[in-house]
């Protein structure tokens, strides 16, 4: 038989040089793709190793999540280009082509997803270990949501008709909140304090009137260790529906305390308080002075107020130079003679003068 009506037999439709054609262009195509996957990776890890950004990490991870099955697919569809296919097998195989390319996008969504979370985290312990368990949560509502998602999408590309599948999710969603309405309300807080960061582990919070230092971010709740010792747990729905004061977030400490001396004290000695006052703050490196000023005439003391800045929030510094000037005024009030007033209170006594309205008769016998 010649060899050219040997590849013109037909078969299935198709020439036999046809099905060759689309066989080499199927299998050159496949082997290309594998091999530009696997070029593509290797670029993508060096830049990410000499540039150490999140960026590359995140592409390089992401492009070695491409499957086989993807790429046998792809070449697949290259291939089908070069043969004449029933419209059945048409349809099978651009529904098939769909899906894959949805799945293959949900495997690449949540493999970028994974590794960004898996950077963030390795940041975060050393800044923020609470914190993990609320990030974990949010990489688990990320990852149902992609996949509900191209689950959608891939029965609406099959025929499926998904509004009412919609709307029956929404109403059981809408159930289903209502029924864990307050869990929920927590654990939106939960991830409103990780992405918002209003605070992190190791802040010291005052919470209406409850201090403590953060210890644990949870799902569900913050734990808060006490300046006494005890542990305060407090959720996180009505922590963040708090006034919240960080003092964590403190870079430096204004101080405000005054100073009373009595009113018998000389005019030229006040005049010389104030630079007493300031004078037993000065020199501390961590201090800024900021004012001293004979403030007003109190009940039973003349009050001067200081105002000073402690560039630190280290409690136990401010305490321990607030100490040495209170030795300090205390010194120097000694040499000046100068009295400190306390709580006092005048009593003046008037003796009555006696009655010189004449007496009665009846009073004179």
């Amino acid at each position: 038989m010649d060899p050219i009506e040997t590849l013109e037999y037909e078969l299935f439709g198709n020439s036999l040089l046809a099905w060759g054609t689309a066989a080499a262009v199927f299998v050159a195509a496949w082997l290309l793709l594998g091999i530009a996957r696997r070029v593509t990776q290797s670029r993508l890890q060096t830049f990410s190793e000499a540039h150490e950004a999140m960026a590359w990490k995140i592409a390089a991870h992401t492009i070695s999540q491409t499957r086989g099955w993807f790429l046998f697919l792809i070449a697949l569809v290259i291939a089908a280009q070069f043969v004449v296919l029933p419209a059945s097998v048409n349809s099978v195989l651009e529904k098939g082509a769909t899906i894959g390319l949805l799945v293959q996008l949900g495997l690449w969504a949540t493999a970028a997803f994974a590794v960004g979370m898996r950077l963030r985290h390795e940041r975060r312990v050393a800044v923020d270990p609470s914190a993990v368990a609320a990030m974990d949560v949010l990489g688990f509502v990320l990852r149902v949501a992609i996949w509900t998602f191209v689950v959608l999408l891939a029965l609406d590309n099959l025929g499926v008709e998904i509004t009412a599948l919609v709307a029956g999710l929404g109403i059981g969603g809408i159930a289903v909140a209502l029924a864990v309405q307050n869990i929920l309300g927590d654990l939106f807080a939960s991830l409103s304090i990780l992405l918002d960061k209003p605070f992190v582990g190791g802040d010291f919070l005052d919470v209406n009137g409850y201090l403590g230092s953060v210890e644990k971010i949870g799902i569900k709740t913050t734990r808060l260790r006490s300046i006494s010792g005890e542990q305060l747990i407090l959720s996180n729905n009505d922590l963040l529906n708090s006034r919240i004061r960080n003092y964590g977030r403190m870079f430096e400490r204004r101080v405000v305390f005054t100073v009373g001396v009595t009113y018998q004290t000389p005019p030229d000695k006040l005049r010389r308080i104030p630079g007493i006052l300031m004078g037993a703050l000065e020199g501390h490196e961590k201090v800024r002075v900021d004012r001293a000023h004979f403030q007003k005439f109190g009940d039973s003391a003349l009050i001067f107020e200081v105002v000073y800045y402690v560039t630190s929030a280290d409690y136990s510094l401010y305490m321990d130079i607030q100490q040495e000037a209170n030795l300090t005024i205390y010194e120097q009030f000694a040499e000046e003679q100068i009295e400190f007033a306390y709580p006092t209170q005048t009593l003046y006594v008037a003796q009555a003068e006696p009655s010189r309205e004449p007496r009665s008769e009846i009073d004179s016998r």
